[in-house]
C-alpha cells in the first residue's frame, strides 16, 4: 500500500502530543483518519473530484475549519479544533510549533461500539432507537438555516445539475461496476421524475423546506451511546449540503436498506415524517433515496480505483458500488427483496461464498447446518450424535429443517429483507420450495451452485478434520464419506450461476454480483 511520507510519519507515537498505545489508519476517498487512544485526526487528501477541491494547503485549512464549525450543530463537543502538522528537525509533529505543512481536524474519539452501524451488525438496535434518531434529525432540520440563496439549491434546475453530475462522473464505471442498461435507466428515470415533479420541487423551495442540512447522514456517522451525535457533515460543497430536508433524511433511510434493514428504514421514515408533519415530502422519498444510492455508488467506485487503497478493499468497494447502484434501480422501479439459493455439497465452499456475499450486501444467511442443530437443541459447534441418514440427518428431520429455514426466510422477506439460503439443496423439491417462497413474497430468486473437483473437496475435508483434532474441538459432521453419499443422492436442478470454488472467490464475485445485482 502506497502512502504519502507525511502519513507514514504520523503512524508513529512520537508524532502526537499525547501518549497513545495504538495508532490506526483508516482511509476514505477524500481523507486519512488517524485514530489514537483518545482522539481522531482527520487529514484531507490533496484531491480534486470536481465536486470537491482540496488541492492546496490553504483550501485544506479553510475546509477543515468549516468542518469544525458545521459539525458543532449535530455533534457538539466532538469536533475540537483544527491543528497544525509541522516538521521539527526532520520529525513530523501534530500540534507542533512552526510553519504548517499540513492541517488536521482534531476530534474526540467516540467509542466504536456506540456507532449505529456497529450496533446494527451486532443486532443490538431496536426500532425505538431508530425512532429517536429520526426525531433528532427532524429537530435539526426544523432549526436549520434557510435563506433565499439556500432555497435556490432546491429548485428543479439545481436538483437536475446534481443528478446529472452523478451520471457524468459514473460514466467510466459502465461495464465494470454498473451495466450500461442500468446506468441509462437510472438517468432516464431521474430526468423524468424531475420534469414531472418540477412544480413540487419549486414549491418546496419557496416554502422553507430547503435548508442548510448535514448532507451525509448514514449509519457510520451516528453515535447512539450518549444521546444522538451525528458526525461528518459535508463541508466541502454547499450544494451538497443545501438541500430539501427529505434529501438529507433519505441518505440514512437508504443506508438502512443497504444494511438489509428495510424494517428499520420504514420505522425511520414513518417517525421522521410524523415529526416533521411533512406528508407531501413522502412523494420525494424514493427519488432522493435513488439519488443517494447513486452518490454512494459513485463514492465507492472512486475508492475502488485508488492505488493507495489495499487491493482487497478496492474489490470490496467495487462490489459495494455495484450493490448501491442495484438499490438505486429498485427505488426507480419497485422494491423487491432478493433470495440467493446457494447450493453445494459439503466442502464445496458454499458457506464461505455465502459469507463473502453477505459481507458486502448484508443479506441474512440462513444455514441448514445451524438450523438443524438448533432444532435438535445442540450448539452449532457441537458434533451431532447421529450419522448421515439417521437421527437429525434422517429424511424426516431434514424435511423439518428445510421447512423451518424457508419459513424464516418468508418472515424476513415480508419485512423487505433479503436472504441467502445456505444448504446442500440436493433435492429438487427443496429448491422448488425456496423458489416458491420467493415468488410468493414478490422477491427475485437466484440459484447459485458452488462446486469443486472431488480431490479438492477431499483435501479440504481432511484438512478441516485435522485442524479440529489439533484444536481439540469436534470434527465436522460432514466428512468425505458424507460428501460421497450427498453426491450420489444429488438431483439435477436448473441453476443460474455456477461458481468454481477451486479459484479464489475474488475472481468470481464481480461476475456473480453483475448477474444477481446488475
Amino acid at each position: 500500500m502506497f502512502l504519502p511520507p507525511i502519513i507514514d510519519a504520523l503512524l508513529l507515537p512520537t508524532a502526537f502530543p499525547e501518549a497513545s498505545g495504538t495508532i490506526t489508519l483508516v482511509q476514505t476517498h477524500v481523507s486519512y483518519l488517524i485514530f489514537t487512544d483518545k482522539f481522531v485526526y482527520k487529514i484531507k487528501k490533496p484531491v480534486d473530484f470536481g465536486f470537491l477541491d482540496f488541492t492546496t494547503l490553504e483550501k485544506r485549512r479553510c475546509f477543515s475549519e468549516e468542518e469544525v464549525r458545521l459539525n458543532s450543530r449535530l455533534a457538539p463537543g466532538v469536533y475540537l479544533k483544527v491543528v497544525k502538522i509541522v516538521s521539527v528537525k526532520g520529525e513530523i509533529k501534530i500540534e507542533g510549533v512552526g510553519e504548517a505543512i499540513e492541517y488536521a481536524v482534531k476530534m474526540k474519539r467516540l467509542p466504536e461500539g456506540s456507532m449505529l452501524k456497529r450496533a446494527l451488525e451486532k443486532g443490538e438496535v431496536l426500532e425505538e432507537v431508530i425512532r429517536r434518531v429520526a426525531q433528532r434529525v427532524a429537530t435539526f432540520h426544523a432549526g436549520a438555516e434557510t435563506t433565499g440563496h439556500i432555497a435556490s439549491f432546491g429548485l428543479p434546475e439545481f436538483v437536475s445539475k446534481n443528478a446529472s453530475e452523478n451520471f457524468t462522473q459514473t460514466g467510466p464505471f459502465v461495464g465494470r461496476i454498473i451495466t450500461g442498461a442500468l446506468h441509462e435507466r437510472l438517468k432516464s428515470w431521474t430526468e423524468g421524475f424531475i420534469e414531472a415533479n418540477g412544480g413540487l420541487l419549486r414549491a418546496r423551495a419557496g416554502n422553507g423546506f430547503v435548508r442548510d442540512c448535514h448532507g451525509d447522514i448514514h449509519t457510520d456517522h451516528i453515535s447512539i451511546a450518549d444521546g444522538i451525535n451525528i458526525i461528518d457533515c459535508i463541508e466541502f460543497n454547499e450544494r451538497f449540503r443545501y438541500a430539501d430536508i427529505v434529501a438529507d433524511a433519505a441518505f440514512l433511510s437508504m443506508d438502512l436498506d443497504y444494511l438489509n434493514r428495510r424494517d428499520l428504514s420504514r420505522a425511520f421514515d414513518d417517525e421522521y415524517f410524523r415529526a416533521t408533519e411533512d406528508a407531501e415530502g413522502r412523494r420525494l422519498l424514493d427519488f432522493y433515496k435513488c439519488y443517494r444510492a447513486c452518490v454512494r455508488g459513485k463514492v465507492e467506485g472512486f475508492k475502488s480505483t485508488e492505488q493507495e487503497v489495499p487491493k482487497d478493499e478496492r474489490l470490496s468497494s467495487a462490489l459495494s458500488a455495484r450493490y448501491h447502484f442495484h438499490l438505486a434501480g429498485l427505488y426507480a422501479s419497485e422494491w423487491r427483496p432478493t433470495v440467493v439459493i446457494l447450493r453445494g455439497l459439503s466442502g464445496a465452499g458454499k458457506s464461505t461464498l455465502a459469507r463473502e456475499i453477505a459481507d458486502v450486501t448484508n443479506l441474512v444467511i440462513l444455514s441448514t447446518d445451524n438450523i438443524r442443530k438448533e432444532l435438535a437443541g445442540l450448539k452449532t459447534t457441537e458434533k451431532a450424535p447421529s450419522r448421515f441418514g439417521g437421527g437429525i440427518y434422517s429424511t424426516e428431520f431434514t424435511e423439518r429443517t428445510y421447512k423451518e429455514m424457508i419459513a424464516r426466510a418468508a418472515s424476513l422477506l415480508e419485512e423487505g429483507r433479503s436472504v441467502i439460503l445456505d444448504a446442500t439443496f440436493s433435492k429438487a423439491r427443496h429448491v422448488d420450495a425456496a423458489r416458491m417462497a420467493a415468488l410468493k413474497a414478490g422477491a427475485r430468486a437466484y440459484i447459485i451452485e458452488c462446486a469443486a473437483k472431488d480431490d479438492v473437496v477431499k483435501g479440504r475435508l481432511l484438512k478441516r478434520d485435522a485442524e479440529c483434532a489439533v484444536k481439540g474441538i469436534p470434527v465436522s459432521d460432514a466428512g468425505w464419506e458424507v460428501y460421497l453419499k450427498q453426491k450420489e443422492a444429488c438431483e439435477a436442478v436448473r441453476i443460474d450461476i455456477m461458481v468454481n470454488s477451486e479459484r479464489p472467490f475474488e475472481e468470481s464475485l464481480p461476475r456473480l454480483f453483475e448477474e444477481v445485482f446488475g
